[in-house]
């Protein structure tokens, strides 16, 4: 038998056979997908099939989004089915954007910047102002208040360390009334920081009299201009008038400084 050749033409031959140039674009939907397939001409001017794939899903958008797109379609695309057509528009991934409101709806709905609340609390009165600008600032009032500070400081100060806690050594001299290899007891001095630069040794003396005796103060000054250089050391004669220092000032508004107030640590011998 004589054998029989068989030719496979390609779809791009059969398509220019049916149609005569590129047929239309045609939409098909199955199993919850929509196939779109389109026929075009590509760089080396070769017919070329396109098929692209959609997964059809509901959305929920906003009603100004869903009331576009019923708007009537104009120009080129005013014949054009709903939804976007690849001849004009190019599809991309979509972006969803969250508007926030304006720095002053911010400002206005935040608790902590309202006008009407104050967050200052004065330590003398408990009123909604700060310390400093107090009226009953050096009255009987204040005076009652930093008395109560030094006594439940120095109560604290005087109790014996419990048995089995550790005990630095220079804590055991000053308990048993002896002082540093130098020949002088560090135990009671305190370090005052965050002071004005307008700070003067008078006005250390006044900040701290009202507490206990003192043996001596140094308040550290630049050598060129002589002007305060934020901080201090005041020794006092007790260690419980030391603690009772810390109490009182640490965190005390001064000259519109809040000042920070610690145990001024020992020199190492």
């Amino acid at each position: 038998m004589p054998g029989v050749e068989t030719i496979k033409s390609s779809w791009a031959d059969e398509v220019e056979l049916d149609y005569g140039g590129l047929p239309p674009t045609t939409e098909t939907i199955e199993n919850g997908h929509k196939y779109v397939t389109e026929y075009k001409y590509n760089k080396d001017d070769k017919k070329t099939k396109v098929v692209r794939t959609y997964k059809i899903s509901k959305q929920v958008v906003p009603k100004t989004v869903a009331k576009r797109r019923t708007w009537t379609k104009f120009g080129e695309s005013k014949n054009d089915k709903p939804g976007p057509n690849s001849q004009t528009t190019m599809v991309s991934e979509e972006i969803i954007m969250q508007f926030l409101n304006s720095k002053e709806d911010e400002k206005a709905n935040d608790p902590l910047l309202d006008p009407t609340k104050n967050i200052a609390k004065c330590r003398i009165c408990n009123g909604e102002h700060w310390s400093v600008n107090c009226p009953y600032k050096g009255t009987a009032m204040d005076t009652n208040l930093m008395e109560k500070k030094a006594a439940a400081a120095a109560s604290a100060a005087v109790d014996a360390p419990k048995s089995g806690k550790y005990v630095p050594p220079f804590l055991k001299d000053s308990q048993k009334g002896g002082m540093g290899m130098r020949g002088r007891d560090d135990t009671a001095a305190i370090r005052i920081s965050n002071l004005s630069e307008s700070m003067t040794e008078a006005d250390l003396e006044e900040l701290v009299k009202k507490i206990g005796p003192q043996s001596k103060m140094y308040l550290a000054r630049d050598k060129n201009t002589g002007l305060c250089k934020g901080f201090a050391y005041v020794h006092f004669k007790q260690r419980k008038d030391a603690a009772a220092a810390i109490e009182i000032l640490n965190g005390h508004g001064y000259d519109h400084l809040i000042l920070s107030v610690e145990w001024s640590k020992p020199q190492n011998n």
